[in-house]
């Protein structure tokens, strides 16, 4: 960030927050978070089989983080709001370690399970209180490059994480990554504590709230289903988008690796594919974040989309290492040039009033997305062949990529979401 945007970004910020203090205490933590998750997810379905299950129970046992995140959503935003960002971010952190920390001592793999799905469940919390707290402490214009830069840091920390996991795992053990992944979770929680506080949007009167237009509006209650429900049309609009966003992520994070298999590749040779499409991903998050802020929000998600979907659509054509690794690479460009895009998009159609249930809401849509997208790569792949799901990934991506043009506007940014009815 050039240094006059970043002393106007430093003026921006509430009374009392230094830069440093705004940089530490909302990056450090996803980037601790990141961090121990790098090292101890990929090790969930490892420790399930050592625990005696078998290869599909081990792959619904590390499913479970997915699926905790979703029940997780909608109580995350009821808890953010009741509590403040600072506090539910806080509270995450520590309840997660302490899971995290039991998983060491766990050797019943049903006991196990249930400590993977809290894993996702708290996550959900730490995820949609972020969000909340960037939403409102970044000024407007500044917003996209914020949570891009959240994304961002929290890929390093995915990408550096699997390599310190190794390192502990030859020297103390398999279950030894646990213990690192919740040694980070605590001292997040303690850096989380340093935060400023958020500045309270005051409360509208009873029976009306304020829009993005500045007319009053019907209120939209207090309760999260009152909260949805009058902001139905922009989860069903946006939301959608930002759900096909998230499910061509995740699939990607799949079909990588599976394609590479079913083409004979090594297992090294998979990590290091799989590593330079990480390496695009992470190069390219502040350019990407940088080109939204400047240029207007469609940028962050229609370029993402219509790449992603050549990638997938060209992948079953490779069959060598050089030719996958390419497609990869694609992959990893589009992913990072919308990194962030969907806490973006949740924040500004978040509205002021009832923010935290609004992005309960935004969150379940784009962790479904995440969850559904491995398993449409296992369906179609059941019914078909591996080279068709990749090919249904493309097509499902063109669609969202449609799906957003129509929704989000050409230049600028979106409104707030305005309740209705």
């Amino acid at each position: 960030m050039p240094i006059n945007e970043s002393d106007r970004l430093k003026n921006s910020l509430p009374s009392g927050v230094t830069m440093r203090q705004f940089l530490v205490t909302a990056y450090g933590p996803p980037l601790l978070i990141s961090f121990g998750f790098g090292a101890s997810i990929p090790m969930l379905a490892i420790q399930a089989i050592e625990l005696g299950a078998s290869t599909g129970l081990a792959a619904f046992v590390a499913a479970l983080v997915g699926i905790g995140h979703v029940f997780g959503d909608l109580p995350a935003g009821i808890v953010t709001s009741r509590f403040g960002e600072k506090r539910a971010l806080a509270w995450g952190c520590f309840v997660d370690a302490f899971a995290l920390a039991i998983a060491f001592f766990v050797q019943n793999l049903w006991v196990f399970a249930v400590i993977v799905f809290i894993h996702g469940f708290i996550g959900s919390t730490f995820n949609l209180a972020r969000q909340a707290y960037l939403a409102v402490i970044v000024p407007h214009r500044w917003r996209a490059r914020a949570m891009s830069t959240s994304g961002g840091v929290s890929r390093i920390g995915g990408f550096l994480g699997p390599l310190a996991g190794a390192v502990i795992i030859n020297s103390y053990g398999l279950v030894s990554v646990f213990l690192l992944a919740a040694a980070m979770c605590l001292v997040a929680g303690f850096v989380t504590l340093l935060m400023p506080d958020t500045p309270r949007e005051p409360v509208p009167p009873a029976g009306e709230a304020q829009s993005w237009d500045g007319q009053k509006k019907p209120a939209a209650g207090g309760t999260i289903w009152s909260i949805l429900y009058a902001h139905r049309h922009t989860l069903l609009t946006v939301g959608w988008g930002a759900l096909a966003i998230s499910l061509v992520r995740s699939a990607r994070q799949v079909i990588i690796p599976l394609w590479c298999n079913a083409n004979g590749l090594s297992p090294a040779s998979i990590n290091l594919i799989f590593a330079v499409s990480m390496a695009a991903d992470v190069m390219l998050f502040f350019p990407g974040g940088l080109m939204v802020d400047r240029l207007g929000r469609l940028w962050g998600t229609l370029p993402m989309m219509i790449i992603m979907g050549i990638g997938f659509a060209a992948l079953p054509l490779t069959n060598t290492a050089l030719l996958i690794t390419a497609i990869s690479f694609i992959l990893g460009a589009g992913n990072g040039l919308s990194s962030g895009i969907v806490m973006t998009l949740g924040a500004d159609v978040s509205p002021s009033n009832g923010r935290p249930q609004f992005l309960a809401g935004w969150r379940l849509f784009s962790d479904i997305g995440t969850s559904i997208g491995p398993l449409i790569i296992s369906l179609v792949t059941a019914l078909a062949s591996l080279g068709m799901s990749s090919l249904v990934l493309g097509l499902i991506s063109w669609l969202g990529a449609f799906q957003l043009t129509r929704f989000i506007p050409r230049s600028g940014h979106l409104p707030q979401s305005e309740p209705r009815p």
